[in-house]
């Protein structure tokens, strides 16, 4: 290992909007001298110390080649599929240190029917649900259950294995697009049936050592496609941070989820190093006194950085990012005092008009200059700096940071006017529950 305070390589493992963040943060470092990012994209390619690597995230072998090659110190691995299959278990067999959790504490993601299990186990506060692989089964169980409104693939689907709906029919219909179209593959063996829960969404990412846990700013995703949060279940179109529901519900939050978490890890029943991404949903009642009353519901996990929630919260953090993985890994996460701006920030995402369904190819994109504190986060693209072209469903994302949610979300929109590419759709309400600034 070189001396711990400068000169570290880093291979970042991935080549979305989150990835692109990861490698913008770490290139502020004066710790790090040179980032890799396979297999990148665009953006990364333009990117401060980084340069992209032709290498697919699933090719485990190749990447540790590369890094033992290049006497990589640190591999964070940004995407699900790796996480799921293995890949920090693979890198640290190879004698390399990486960031995330190993396969079996990644099945928090990866098996909705396991982490379901879990949250009963441990008594995390999380909506009724039931677990069939059989269609019929499951359409019979619709029909009979009115609450069960909510259909999940177990496995992983990119972020659209979910589907909220608001009748038996809609509900029997997800279910044969996961049973009968065998939409998600092998990620839709399984189903769970869920209750539909009303109440506020939030976000709340974690790092955590194995032995701490420490929040990010909590933050809002922006799931469905269209404005208004109408249409299909997506990657994300938006997020925005921080999110002021956080300060009053943060304690019942403390109280019924992350204790039990903490309990879970200090026991050692369960170890977990890397992001823990918990999305909440808030129901909010009041008592006889009139008292609003906050009561958190786990809806899922994520064993690692949100997108585009990531892209929201890293223009936020203004501690060194090595230093954070670094101590993930070693265990030494409570030396550290993170520190976090006081402003906020709106994330927008730029995506193919045909997004979900099919991304977009070969368009060019224009980006102009940028307002001050305005950022862009590619994804969906590939080519070089001023020869970019579209490569994805979401393409690319923009984000405004400002002392407020108002002004952060008009420097997002205003960002997008300076954007440009065939095709390029994004929504007008992001944040707009939280502000009136949206076009």
């Amino acid at each position: 290992m070189p001396d711990a305070k400068k000169d570290l390589k880093v291979l970042v493992v991935g080549g979305g909007g989150r990835e692109h963040a990861i490698a913008w943060k770490l290139a502020q470092s004066g710790k790090v001298a040179r980032i890799f990012c396979a297999p990148g994209n665009g953006g990364t390619a333009c990117e401060a110390k980084t340069s992209n690597v032709d290498i697919g995230v699933m090719d485990f072998p190749k990447l540790a080649e590369f890094a033992k090659k290049e006497k990589v110190d640190l591999v964070v691995v940004g995407p699900d599929d790796p996480i799921a299959d293995g890949a920090v278990d693979y890198f640290e067999a190879q004698g390399l240190q990486a960031f995330g959790p190993s396969k079996k504490a990644a099945q928090l993601e990866a098996s909705k029917v396991f982490a379901k299990e879990f949250m009963v186990e441990h008594h995390i506060p999380t909506a009724r649900y039931l677990v069939f692989d059989n269609l019929q089964q499951a359409v019979d169980a619709v029909r009979e259950h009115p609450w069960a409104r909510v259909i999940k693939a177990d496995g992983l689907a990119l972020g659209k294995g979910v589907f909220v709906c608001d009748d038996a029919d809609e509900a029997c219909s997800a279910l044969h697009a996961i049973f009968r179209e065998r939409r998600f593959g092998d990620a839709g063996r399984k189903v769970l049936l869920e209750e539909r829960l009303n109440g506020e969404e939030l976000s709340l990412l974690m790092f955590c050592d194995g032995k701490r846990l420490v929040t990010m700013p909590a933050s809002r995703d922006h799931k469905r496609r269209f404005d208004g949060d109408r249409g299909p279940n997506t990657g994300g179109m938006g997020a925005y941070s921080p999110v002021d529901l956080y300060k009053h519900c943060e304690s019942a939050i403390e109280e019924q989820v992350l204790e039990p978490l903490r309990k879970v890890l200090q026991s050692r029943q369960f170890e977990y190093k890397g992001v823990l991404y918990v999305g909440l949903m808030i129901q909010i009642k009041h008592d006889d006194q009139g008292k609003s009353l906050y009561q958190p519901y786990v809806l899922e996990f994520n064993a690692r950085f949100g997108d585009p929630e990531t892209q929201a919260i890293l223009p936020l953090l203004k501690s060194d990012l090595s230093d954070i993985f670094l101590a993930c890994c070693d265990g030494t996460l409570a030396q550290l005092d993170l520190e976090w701006s006081k402003e906020a920030s709106c994330c927008v995402v730029a995506a193919a008009e045909t997004y979900p369904e099919s991304g977009s190819r070969g368009e060019a994109i224009t980006l102009g200059k940028l307002p001050a504190d305005t950022f862009v986060f590619q994804a969906g693209t590939s080519g070089q700096c001023g020869k970019l072209i579209t490569n994805g469903g979401r393409v690319l994302s923009v984000v405004g940071v400002a002392p407020g949610l108002e002004a952060a979300a008009e420097r997002a929109y205003a960002g997008l006017t300076r954007v440009s590419f065939s095709g390029m759709a994004y929504r007008k309400d992001i944040a707009r529950r939280a502000t009136s600034a949206c076009l």
